[in-house]
């Protein structure tokens, strides 16, 4: 169906038409300049992080370049920004120590094969068992990370940086209660370049400082490895590692931005994009990478753009700002830079979360989750890791909780004849954890020689179910009492029948 132009008020799925955003002016500004925006922030974070990584700064701004074009095209989240990050270069510097630049390039190309099969396996699905807690922590560190990595920018410097942060401050948290005509980053990023070139503050960090910039365009790079298995031992620890951890964070950031956008992204596609991305970017010798949340929110939330525009432009305004304006990029104090990347970490922050009123209705377990989250991701620098162990918590808090919400009634019923049956009714799902309690809910000792347990009310779950319902039985048989189960649901009844055989 072609697009329809409705109205001054679009719709969200609206608004990230590229089709429609072509045919407004004022959309397409708006791309613009986000990409822009991007572009800039994205060239001293991608030095940074080859420096991290151990390669030439070439090598992360080339990555760059060829993940935001890629992602562009075959990703599953328009707007959301993949570059060469951070988590990625943690995790490729040991191999690159070890065994060079020939066995990274290796490694990000398997990690990309590796992407794709996790993708057409459906591991984008395992999104939906993350809980919004650990996506309140996963936010929050991330946050925290992107403030503190900072710092360094702070410390050691001359007493000029700190009032032109400050000045940049101020541009970047004021301006947009003025006007949103521009994005307020891209502001002072050329109030204070102008600044340091006119008054000729020589002495000020600049991204120059950071590395040189290329002055070619990147060409294919054919790693030079030997194709044999003890290359694959080497390479594919580090490969997984890549693939699970860069995937982690895209379909986190792209679940971010599906709430700032108030749209849904196709997470398979998102996945599998991401890995075609890296095997593009490994055949150009780039160091791989992944969606990086802090450009994907100067992108959305502080230049408001919505579309794969934006994510493109990026891409094209990094390479060409390198390639051919580079002796001007490298002019740009980092005072600038640190300043939008500091309103990055304020907007990401879930403020509402950490408000006393919040904390004082949530429960306890919810900000366990989050407080851990929060910790192990920090600590560790690792985002896998903090989501891994938030989730282990969450899954703890919760079978903790619902295993108390068995529910077992026992009722003595007389026969015409006068028998005496001990009825007793289970309500509540039953698994591993509620299991255990069941056991202990009946008086083997007190209760007459037969015996009913009703299981209308009830489910069974797993194995350990099946086994405590037998070492019900088992114990009533050794105290000479006959037992029925009766009610079991269909799908209880097939796996008591196919776990031990008992209807």
């Amino acid at each position: 169906m072609p697009a329809v132009l409705t109205s001054d008020s679009p719709t969200p799925l609206e608004r990230q038409s590229v089709r429609l955003t072509l045919r407004r002016p004022g959309w397409l500004k708006t791309e613009i300049l986000g990409g822009l925006v991007v572009a800039l922030a994205l060239i001293p974070e991608a030095i940074a992080f080859s420096i991290i990584a151990g390669v030439d700064p070439r090598v992360g701004l080339f990555a760059s370049f060829t993940m935001a074009v890629t992602t562009a095209i075959l990703g599953g989240r328009p707007a959301m920004i993949s570059a060469a990050t951070g988590a990625v270069a943690l995790v490729i510097a040991p191999l690159m120590a070890s065994h060079g630049l020939q066995y990274l390039i290796a490694a990000v190309i398997l990690a990309g094969v590796l992407q794709i099969v996790l993708a057409l396996v459906g591991a984008a699905r395992l999104m939906r068992f993350i809980p919004r807690s650990v996506m309140v922590g996963f936010v929050n560190a991330l946050a925290i990370l992107i403030f503190l990595a900072q710092v360094p920018e702070l410390l050691g410097v001359p007493w000029l940086v700190y009032p032109l942060v400050l000045l940049a401050g101020v541009i970047v948290f004021g301006l947009p209660r003025l006007t949103t005509a521009v994005p307020a980053p891209l502001v002072a990023i050329l109030v204070l370049t102008v600044l340091v070139v006119a008054f000729g503050w020589d002495h000020v960090p600049s991204v120059g400082d950071k590395g040189a910039l290329p002055e070619s365009l990147p060409s294919l790079f054919l790693p030079d490895v030997p194709l044999t298995l003890e290359t694959l031992e080497i390479v594919g620890p580090y490969a997984l590692a890549m693939a699970v951890v860069g995937l982690l964070e895209s379909l986190m950031t792209a679940k971010l931005v599906d709430d700032i956008t108030d749209t849904r992204s196709n997470k398979t596609r998102e996945a599998w994009g991401q890995g075609a991305a890296n095997i593009v970017t490994g055949f150009f010798g780039g160091l791989g990478g992944c969606a990086m949340i802090g450009q994907t929110t100067i992108n959305v939330k502080a230049a408001g753009a919505r579309t794969r525009i934006s994510t493109f432009l990026a891409g094209v305004f990094l390479l060409i700002l390198v390639v051919t304006l580079g002796d001007l990029v490298a002019l740009i104090p980092m005072a600038a830079l640190v300043a939008v990347m500091v309103f990055v970490s304020w907007a990401t922050f879930d403020w509402h979360s950490i408000r006393p009123r919040t904390l004082a209705r949530m429960p306890k377990s919810e900000t366990t989750v989050m407080l851990v989250t929060v910790v192990a991701t920090v600590s560790t620098d690792n985002l896998a890791i903090g989501v891994v162990l938030g989730v282990l918590v969450a899954m703890v808090a919760f079978a903790n909780r619902v295993a108390h919400f068995v529910q077992v009634d026992r009722a003595l019923i007389e026969d015409t004849d006068g028998t005496v049956t001990a009825r007793y009714t289970v309500r509540g799902e039953l698994f591993f954890a509620s299991s255990n309690d069941l056991y202990t809910m009946f008086d083997y000792a007190g209760d007459p020689e037969h015996v009913v347990i009703d299981m209308r009310d009830s489910h069974l779950w797993d194995a350990s179910t099946v086994a405590a319902l037998d070492a019900v039985t088992d114990k009533y048989t050794q105290h000479g009492t006959e037992v029925d189960i009766v009610g079991l649901n269909e799908a209880s009844r097939r796996m008591r029948v196919r776990l031990t055989g008992l209807r």
